[in-house]
């Protein structure tokens, strides 16, 4: 029994490394999860324009049971699991999983997977490297951020659409249709030609256009305000500065920022 709790113990630790450690394996480890969120997205846009089939059938349980084996990893390593329970990608996990798992209820609730992809984004760790390895990330880090945000919203109100229509309304019959609905909804064009049928479909156009045109503007304000960089000022904590500024203008302290040598 010692024995046994010793290998757990290893396991953990290793598994540890590779989901939270600032190593070179740890990061490979992370960034192959990336890729594996983007190739189950383009999974689920794919095969909604193809029958279901026993392949397809078999490639949902496949993708469910690896997205399973990394929340349960998740959880397992978890220093407070209670939290990572409460967490709502937690939850699209679980949606997700449910749903890759029962192909015999028909197309996959996967589009909540997407919602991973930002957490993983978002991890410090991630963030840390991407700002010490890119110049570019450095410095178009808002604009990037306003564009996964705009994306993974387009992306889940499209699965939405496609999940709540596809059924019922003869206009929605793929991701295209409910994509094209879900961009002309947002940018409120309203050509017409595709509507969402009943309440719930009325209710679903109105957080589009709400939450979208947002997310729309945030983008537009990221691309359009002047170049800063992100350094924090040593004496109030201001965290935004031009590139070329040498003292902060809220306090007026020296300030320090790392220069590659060209503004871009």
């Amino acid at each position: 029994m010692p024995k046994q709790r010793g290998m757990l113990k290893d396991l953990l630790d290793k598994l540890r490394r590779w989901y939270e450690s600032e190593t070179r394996e740890g990061h490979r480890f992370r960034f192959s999860l990336l890729a594996f969120d983007l190739v189950t997205v383009l999974f689920i846009v794919v095969t909604s324009f193809l029958p279901r089939t026993t392949i397809v059938e078999l490639l949902d349980i496949l993708f469910g049971v690896v997205i399973l084996a990394d929340l349960s990893t998740r959880l397992a390593i978890s220093r407070k699991p209670f939290n990572e329970l409460l967490h709502p990608a937690t939850w699209a996990d679980v949606a997700a999983i449910a749903s890759f798992l029962a192909p015999i209820a028909g197309e996959a609730f996967g589009f909540l997977r997407i919602l991973r992809t930002v957490r993983l984004l978002r991890t410090y760790q991630m963030l840390t490297r991407l700002r010490r390895d890119s110049t570019w990330f450095r410095r178009h880090e808002d604009v990037v951020f306003a564009v996964v945000h705009l994306s993974v919203f387009i992306y889940i109100m499209t699965g939405i659409v496609y999940e709540t229509q596809h059924l019922s309304n003869k206009d929605i019959t793929n991701y295209a249709d409910a994509l094209y609905f879900t961009v002309t909804a947002l940018t409120t064009t309203g050509f017409g030609d595709i509507t969402l049928s009943g309440t719930s479909g009325r209710l679903i156009s109105v957080v589009i256009m709400i939450l979208g045109v947002t997310l729309f503007f945030n983008l537009a304000r990221a691309l359009l305000q002047p170049a800063k960089v992100r350094f924090r000022c040593p004496q109030c904590g201001l965290l935004r500065h031009e590139p070329d500024a040498v003292h902060c203008k809220a306090c007026g302290a020296l300030l320090n920022i790392p220069d590659e040598g060209r503004i871009l």
